[in-house]
């Protein structure tokens, strides 16, 4: 059974020469799945894969389109959220048998896509991070999963449903109309290249919109760049604080982040099937 997936940036572009990376390793490894990587993913309008409508209507294109298994959401970087309103008011009914998968700043539409019940959202390797060390076993990951075999998924899941999100992405999404209903889930966040006292700030942020949760464990904190001043605590202890203070469990350490480690997060409990 063929497995379509299709490629799009809503935020930054994916460089051609990694993009052949992942189409080459697709090939020769997964006959099983046609993958593509949508024109505009190749496009360049500042620092975004193309202006505000061509990233919006990629998606749409490969959302709505029903030959179109799962959208792969090739790289990150700042731009999702100005297309995601008009992407959950352009959506039709094809897109909502989709798997959605992507990190980084791509949580913005996984989360407005959990929020509207549209689809399978999974926090994820992007298929850029195939330029990474160890990213051809990232995108290995990623296409097993998408094409149903058994992979392994993030260790510490359990019967409660679960949501995974970049600190910062989180962020900016609470108090929007994208901001899922996070009660009773377990908030799984990460980081990268922030201070530790950007960290801090984040974490007084988010821990106001999170009341009801089920708890929340700590991803990898990396590439923090060297401040004038040592803030005085770990990423850990920031985050024991202000889930102490906001009388929020603090449920230990998780395996996602920004790098080719990053376990992949179905949203909910109803999409796990093959997790191995």
């Amino acid at each position: 059974m063929t497995t379509r997936i299709s490629c799009v940036c809503p935020g930054k572009p994916i460089r051609r020469d990694r993009a052949d990376a992942v189409l080459a390793l697709t090939e020769a490894e997964f006959p099983q799945i046609e993958l593509s990587f949508a024109p505009q993913c190749f496009e360049e309008h500042g620092h975004f894969a193309g202006d505000d409508s061509t990233r919006l209507n990629a998606f749409l294109a490969a959302a709505n389109d029903p030959q179109v298994d799962a959208v792969w959401f090739a790289m990150g970087g700042y731009g999702s959220n100005r297309i995601a309103a008009p992407a959950m008011a352009g959506v039709t009914q094809a897109a909502r048998g989709k798997t959605y998968l992507g990190y980084s700043d791509a949580g913005t539409l996984l989360g407005a896509l959990y929020r509207n019940g549209i689809g399978n959202p999974v926090h994820g390797p992007l298929a850029g991070d195939i330029r990474r060390e160890g990213g051809d076993e990232a995108v290995r990951r990623v296409l097993r999963y998408l094409s149903g075999e058994q992979v392994p998924i993030e260790a510490g899941l359990d019967e409660r449903p679960t949501v995974a999100f970049n600190l910062m992405t989180l962020a900016m999404l609470c108090g929007t109309e994208f901001m899922p209903d996070l009660t009773g889930h377990v908030v799984l966040v990460e980081e990268v290249a922030e201070h530790l006292y950007a960290v801090d700030r984040l974490f007084f942020h988010i821990t106001q919109h999170l009341k009801g949760v089920a708890g929340l464990r700590l991803g990898r904190i990396s590439d923090v760049p060297e401040n004038d001043r040592e803030f005085g605590m770990t990423e850990e202890e920031i985050a024991l604080y202000w889930c102490e203070r906001s009388g929020i469990a603090y449920l230990g350490r998780a395996d996602i982040g920004h790098d080719t480690r990053n376990a992949i997060v179905p949203f909910g409990v109803a999409h796990r099937a093959n997790g191995a």
